[in-house]
């Protein structure tokens, strides 16, 4: 094999693009058919009654995913971005409750706070498992804390245990984003409702999907009556069920349809078998990148399972001898220019700490007069830079990511990226030569901060 790296002229590790992923098939079109032709694409009625909850494929999704994993209840939501708010709504929010969030995520997963005027306060996370760091946590608490957005991030899971711990000490609700890491079990418990509340994205890019959508699932009752008020214009049914505490009632349309429900249920049935074949992958080439040098691609499985949404790996630019953004570039050349997320070997970073966002740093959301970080006039918020630390450092300096650990790849694919990886560390100086100034004229695609900015949850 001529081991000379495609970014000095060698050939390159790999010419073909990687293959898509096809996740539709024959049932989800058969289902879909019936729904046209039953003319009944969404059941929902705003108000209380037999279809207050949904139609019939609504129903059956729900019911599916929450028997599947020993939920109490499942509740599908057109959107995961929605399913925070809702959830957020759900568990009582009001204005000037402090919610502390991940600020290492998808912006929706801190924003969801201000649509009750709840004021996100973020925690570092753990370099380890890239979620919320406990003992981060317990430094953010404050008498004004009410809820933890708990982010399983990459397909992995938060330490859940002192997370809870924490919330039951000081009366915090947990809200868990699991919008990666459908199917994941934490110390034997499936994430999305070891907490209070939580659930899941239907996004086009996870690993399951209706499009757009989400499935919020919870194990309380109370809750889950009042997501569904939140789901689906509550503000009408509040007499019909009773319902005393009517803050955060006031619903709006967050429904799935009948359509997306349909493909849903097929596609739930495909979900293990993704996973399999995804922790199968990421293992091996675990395994593989961890005789490099200057790579840590050690995982986080101690304490449950992973669904490797993207694959997450640490990089030492000095033990290596390439800067970070350069070593990206030698590996891009080594496969063929990808034509998305799908495609794309290696990305740079993740999404930028949310608080550098000028949301925060200006401290406006709702309205223009600083509602709702002023609801609280005695208390100043703080969103400088620096009160991260493992967060900044991880963006700025350390943290790769594969996406193409995934089906329908295979070992022999693992096996070229981590050739690609291989080639270019051992030609690092060759390379480093070459490139005196970090200079290419390559500008490298980052599906990872592209999803961020066009606000895919």
């Amino acid at each position: 094999m001529n081991t000379k790296p495609a970014i000095l002229g060698g050939p390159k590790v790999r010419e073909m693009a990687f293959p898509p992923r096809i996740t539709m098939g024959s049932q989800e079109l058969e289902e879909v058919s019936k729904v046209i032709n039953s003319e009944v694409l969404s059941a929902f009625l705003g108000g209380p009654g037999k279809f207050f909850k949904g139609g019939k494929y609504v129903k059956m999704f729900e019911d599916k995913w929450a028997e599947m994993y020993g939920f109490k209840h499942a509740i599908s939501v057109n959107s995961w971005t929605n399913g925070l708010i809702v959830g957020i709504g759900a568990v009582g929010i009001q204005p000037g409750d402090e919610v502390i969030c991940s600020p290492y995520t998808m912006s929706a997963s801190a924003t969801c706070a201000f649509f009750y005027g709840g004021i996100p306060v973020f925690a570092d996370i753990d370099p380890h498992t890239y979620c919320l760091d406990p003992k981060s946590i317990e430094e953010k608490i404050t008498p004004r804390t009410k809820a933890i957005v708990v982010v399983h991030l990459f397909g992995g899971c938060a330490d859940m245990d002192p997370i809870l711990e924490l919330a039951q000490k000081h009366n915090i609700k947990v809200i868990e984003d699991a919008a990666q890491s459908p199917g994941v079990k934490y110390k034997g418990r499936p994430v999305g409702a070891i907490g209070d509340i939580g659930g899941f994205s239907l996004n086009f890019h996870k690993h399951i999907h209706t499009g757009e959508g989400g499935m919020l699932v919870t194990n309380d009752d109370n809750l889950a009556m009042r997501a569904r008020l939140i789901r689906n214009h509550g503000e009408n049914s509040i007499e019909a069920y009773g319902i005393k505490n009517i803050s955060n009632v006031i619903g709006a349309n967050h429904r799935l349809t009948e359509l997306q429900a349909a493909v849903g249920i097929h596609q739930l049935d495909k979900l293990e078998s993704y996973l399999d074949i995804r922790k199968r992958l990421a293992l091996h080439l675990a395994d593989r990148l961890d005789t490099l040098k200057g790579i840590d691609a050690k995982q986080n499985i101690e304490n449950g399972d992973h669904a490797f949404y993207v694959f997450p790996v640490k990089y030492d630019a000095q033990e290596v001898g390439l800067s970070r953004s350069l070593f990206l570039k030698a590996i891009h050349t080594e496969f063929p220019k990808p034509d998305g997320f799908e495609g794309t070997v290696l990305t740079e970073g993740y999404v930028a700490p949310l608080y550098y966002n000028e949301v925060y740093q200006q401290q406006i959301a709702i309205g223009d007069k600083g509602f709702p970080f002023t609801t609280n006039p005695d208390v100043t918020y703080d969103y400088s830079k620096g009160i991260c630390p493992v967060t900044e450092d991880l963006h700025h300096n350390t943290f790769l990511g594969i996406p193409v650990v995934r089906e329908p790849l295979t070992i022999q694919d693992m096996d070229e990226i981590f050739e690609a990886f291989k080639k270019v560390i051992e030609n690092a100086e060759a390379i480093r030569n070459a490139f005196p100034k970090d200079n290419l004229s390559v500008e490298v695609f980052n599906p990872l901060k592209a999803a961020n900015e066009s606000n895919i949850t």
